[in-house]
């Protein structure tokens, strides 16, 4: 009853004329970043941050938070449309989201993935208010070691599930982390495969890396099979999920909430991994594993789901202990410092407009965003009928821009450039992608936390033998690896891949993203 009457009290808080104002203006903002390929919630916050000083202390919460979940969708538009990821989370979206706007499917993708996200808002929200604390329990569990484990698990995961030949997956993902590596060393100050390139200190930006890889090598790899006409796009002929695609994509949307909302409160955790998982975990359990990256709607509606519910299972470690998971949920209760707020266990009891009104108002977002984006589907989708010799100039502005904004450096562009010319070279030699991408993704974390572990150990290996969950772990990844290295499983795997390439599907025209 307590619970019942706190959400009606948050509710009371977040539907004022006030609130409700910030509210839409973050989600709102929010849209429009995720679109902008390379600008991201991170660099919103830190624009945003002396602003929401002047602001009251929950409507500048607020206000943030929309921005935070907002991104999320945003940045699938041009994952769908253009094959452009506008953030790091929706990179997975572009594999089967573009090939679907290629099918003339493109307002199925954009709805698809606005549901799925607005779903697993709400369930994320719901949790926050009745699991937070039990939640953050199970986060406080995983120590250096856990760490380990969960992302060798992710690493073999990916090479598993990953289309092709599994020797170029092991090798991408190799070179993934490998490129994790360039820049400073955390622990010891020492920079490492910079080659004397101050630029390179900070690492490899992952928006210049994702967007030539997947959006500018996609351009060139079109403008040469279609002598510059660009891919034949089907007649748009709905701007709806049929009813096959809602049956194909309730249980995706279910099971990438679950990952989500559970790697969301991981400190490290968020919407990138979390989509990387969703979209290996569908690809693992779907019957059609052969329609993966050529238009499968499970696609789209897993990670969609688990990078929204990740975003917002953020805020349960920072609300509950004060331990921010990332960025930015550091610059979040950064705000919330600066306006007397001390994020842990009492905000509940000292802030409970804050606290309560911060969840309800999570609902109306996300409510706010699927009314936004819903009737702008038919816009967005318009933007494919540009002609392709119009259309693909402004693409290459929009991703230069993109790559410089993530650090303001010309050097981002080059970066851009080389890994365009990469992505091109992989997509000739039929090489995959997203496992390099994931190598690159975890490959610096799982770095870090393997020395953290060594160096808290004394230097002893066995310390992953001493801790049950990373111990469990251990074993399922040793397992993975075992299974991958079984002629039969790698002859049904590639059977299982390939052996809808040949059916006769509007998908079977279009090359794999």
């Amino acid at each position: 009853m307590d619970l019942l009457n706190n959400l009606i009290y948050g509710m009371s808080v977040a539907v004022s004329l006030q609130n409700l104002g910030f509210c839409f203006l973050g989600a709102l903002l929010g849209t429009l970043i995720g679109v902008l390929p390379g600008i991201g919630p991170l660099a919103t916050f830190a624009i945003l941050l002396p602003i929401s000083f002047y602001l009251p202390p929950v409507g500048a919460i607020i206000m943030l938070a929309g921005v935070y979940y907002g991104a999320q969708y945003g940045g699938s538009i041009t994952s769908i449309l253009v094959n452009i990821p506008g953030e790091a989370s929706t990179v997975v979206t572009c594999l089967d989201g573009h090939q679907m706007a290629l099918q003339g499917r493109a307002g199925a993708a954009l709805a698809t993935a606005a549901l799925g996200s607005f779903f697993a808002g709400c369930v994320v929200t719901v949790f926050i208010a009745i699991a937070g604390p039990t939640l953050v329990k199970l986060a406080l569990l995983f120590g250096p070691e856990e760490y380990v484990a969960l992302l060798a698990l992710g690493l073999v995961s990916g090479v598993l599930l990953s289309g092709g030949s599994i020797a170029k997956a092991i090798a991408m993902v190799l070179i993934g982390i490998l490129l994790s590596l360039v820049g400073m060393d955390v622990n010891s100050g020492v920079e490492r495969f910079t080659f004397g390139m101050f630029e390179l200190s900070d690492g490899l930006g992952f928006t210049a890396v994702s967007i030539g890889l997947f959006g500018i090598a996609e351009i060139a790899s079109s403008l040469e099979d279609t002598d510059g006409k660009g891919r034949n796009i089907a007649k748009i002929t709905s701007l709806w999920p049929t009813r096959d695609d809602f049956r194909r994509s309730w249980a995706p949307v279910l099971r990438g909430t679950a990952l989500g909302t559970l790697l969301g409160i991981l400190p490290g955790g968020g919407g990138t991994i979390a989509a990387f998982g969703a979209y290996s975990l569908e690809r693992k359990v779907s019957r059609r594993p052969g329609m993966f990256g050529r238009g499968a709607v499970e696609g789209v509606a897993g990670p969609e789901s688990a990078n929204n519910a990740a975003s917002q299972a953020n805020f349960i470690p920072m609300l509950s202990l004060g331990i921010p998971p990332n960025a930015l949920m550091a610059l979040m209760m950064g705000a919330m410092i600066t306006h007397g707020i001390a994020p842990g266990p009492q905000v509940m009891i000292r802030q409970p407009d804050l606290f309560w009104g911060l969840i309800a108002s999570m609902w109306i977002g996300n409510l706010i965003l699927v009314i936004l984006n819903l009737p702008l589907i038919g816009i967005w989708v318009s933007l494919l009928r540009i002609k392709y010799v119009f259309l693909f100039p402004g693409i290459l502005v929009l991703a230069a821009i993109g790559a410089f904004a993530e650090s303001n450096q010309v050097f981002d562009i080059y970066v851009l450039t080389g890994f365009a010319v990469l992505g091109y070279a992989l997509k000739k030699l039929d090489f995959p992608v997203a496992p390099l991408l994931l190598g690159l993704v975890l490959g610096k974390q799982l770095d870090e936390q393997l020395r953290r572990a060594l160096l808290l150990s004394d230097g002893d290996w066995t310390t992953f033998a001493r801790h049950p969950i990373a111990l469990g772990l251990m074993i399922v990844t040793a397992m993975l690896a075992v299974l991958i290295a079984l002629p039969s499983l790698r002859r049904s795997r590639d059977e299982a891949l390939q052996g809808e390439e040949g059916a006769s599907s509007p998908a079977s025209k279009f090359p794999t993203a």
